[in-house]
């Protein structure tokens, strides 16, 4: 029997949708179905074993819908030849552990709605290693349209992996001698997302004193929202640290991939700010490694990477493209300003938040310096927020193009790896067409109110000519 997606759930990066509107336990039989095949066709192609099934790790996060569509998907699975390893409720990350490193297993689905809405969900998948995304996304559709699903039977296993996993997790403080870390205070949010039990056998290990928050998993998100890059969520982990006094805090999104943190002083730690934090301890350790980081991370990033004997990649935005990228360069790090961190170099290269907030502990005491010191020797950079605004979808590619065609004779740097990034004298400005919805992506940085005005005013002008305007939109 064919299926039909609803057109609006098949994204660059994942498959996401409304519970009950867009997406339900149908779609969730038909991925299963179509995942299986692509892995099983796969698996006859490279002459693999006859009548071996594949293995497919399936977890799901702690959304009220996720056990339904985790039982769908399930069945989709072993009905098309394939067995799963069901590692039941966890953060995405555990599922991306259980597929890097259990040695019988081919691929991984992780059932997550991540930072959106509480009626939303969807999937996240890892095929034979690698990100599962863009065209692989699509062809899942054209296969479910044409009903071109292989038929078997395949079977279902229950495995916890949890307690690995937080072993995992515990390795970057391994190489420290006892008491070294013993006076870091820090604080917890998990956003009453799928993190929350980890985090608390996590924090019950670590040394140092940890204080938590909302680590009960509710789908409901009664606390705040779960998405670390957004301020006005940090308010409760922001009041924790100033209360008890706390070196900083680490907040994480609903599925535990994205990591957002605060200093000492209650300042927000973004994600290219992490990230040189990240690359200075790194790069002490692995001098002229490939950094890489995307299109809206701040210059005084890439700067940092160079002046600490490190290779600056700029690169486009999107978890998958970023992670394709360091296969590619065997770069051992590198991140996003959502939020997602990867690292290569002691550890599997997928993004982890949790393992981000221990590689945190472990960078402050390498570099010998508190996280509020570090943060507060980054140059004080004046930059928007990341601005986004409704275009419609014809237009969104094409808009970019116009503005590249136009700057072509300028003589401002435009680098176009992922829309129009543009360096001036003042700083730098970004304008880029978002994958995952019709929407237009701005952003600009200098240092001193005068030169923003001044690269923003340029921003303006580029979309008035092409007939555009900004202005601000709802949602993600």
């Amino acid at each position: 029997m064919p299926h039909h997606f609803d057109p609006t759930v098949l994204r660059e990066y994942d498959i996401r949708g409304i519970i009950g509107e867009t997406l339900g336990a149908e779609d969730a039989r038909a991925i299963g179905r179509g995942f299986a095949t692509l892995l099983k066709r796969a698996q006859t192609d490279a002459g693999g074993s006859e009548g071996v099934n594949p293995k497919i790790a399936v977890g799901y996060d702690g959304r009220v819908s996720s056990p339904v569509l985790e039982h769908a998907l399930v069945e989709g699975i072993n009905a098309s030849g394939c067995d799963a390893v069901r590692i039941g409720m966890g953060p995405t990350p555990m599922l991306y552990y259980a597929a890097a490193s259990a040695e019988d297993v081919d691929g991984g689905i992780e059932i997550t709605g991540s930072h959106n809405p509480a009626n939303y969900n969807g999937f996240k998948m890892v095929f034979q290693g690698r990100p599962f995304f863009g065209e692989d996304i699509l062809t899942i559709g054209r296969m479910a349209e044409a009903g071109d699903w292989d038929d078997g039977v395949g079977t279902f296993e229950h495995r916890d992996i949890m307690a690995e996993y937080i072993d995992r997790l515990l390795a970057p403080l391994a190489a420290f001698t006892d008491g070294q870390l013993d006076s870091l205070k820090i604080g917890w949010d998990a956003g009453n997302g799928a993190a929350g039990p980890a985090l608390e056998l996590l924090a019950a290990r670590l040394p140092g004193e940890h204080h938590l928050l909302f680590t009960d998993v509710d789908g409901n998100f009664p606390n705040h929202h779960p998405d670390p890059t957004v301020e006005a969520n940090l308010e409760d982990l922001r009041t924790l640290v100033a209360e008890k006094n706390l070196d900083f805090g680490v907040a994480f999104d609903g599925d535990g991939d994205r990591i957002g943190a605060i200093d000492g002083e209650g300042r927000v730690i973004w994600g290219d700010q992490l990230l040189m934090i990240y690359a200075e301890d790194l790069l002490a350790r692995l001098p002229g490694s490939t950094i890489i980081a995307d299109v809206k991370a701040s210059s005084a990033l890439f700067d940092h990477v160079a002046a600490h004997g490190g290779k600056p990649v700029m690169w486009k935005t999107g978890h998958s493209l970023i992670k394709s990228k360091m296969k590619e360069t065997n770069s051992p790090l590198a991140g996003e300003m959502s939020g997602h961190v990867f690292f290569a170099d002691e550890y599997y290269g997928y993004d982890d938040a949790l393992y981000a907030g221990v590689r945190l502990m472990a960078a402050a005491v390498n570099l010998g310096k508190s996280v509020t010191q570090l943060r507060s020797d980054m140059p004080q950079m004046i930059n928007t927020p990341e601005m986004r605004f409704q275009v419609d979808e014809s237009r969104k590619f094409a808009a970019i193009d116009e503005v590249k065609e136009r700057l072509a004779a300028s003589p401002a740097q435009v680098d176009g790896t992922d829309g129009v990034r543009v360096t001036t004298d003042d700083g730098w400005w970004l304008l880029r067409a978002s994958n995952t919805q019709d929407v237009l992506v701005a952003r600009a940085e200098s240092d001193t109110d005068e030169g923003l005005a001044r690269l923003m005013a340029q921003i303006d002008e580029q979309l008035s000519l092409s007939g555009l305007e900004r202005g601000e939109t709802a949602g993600h």
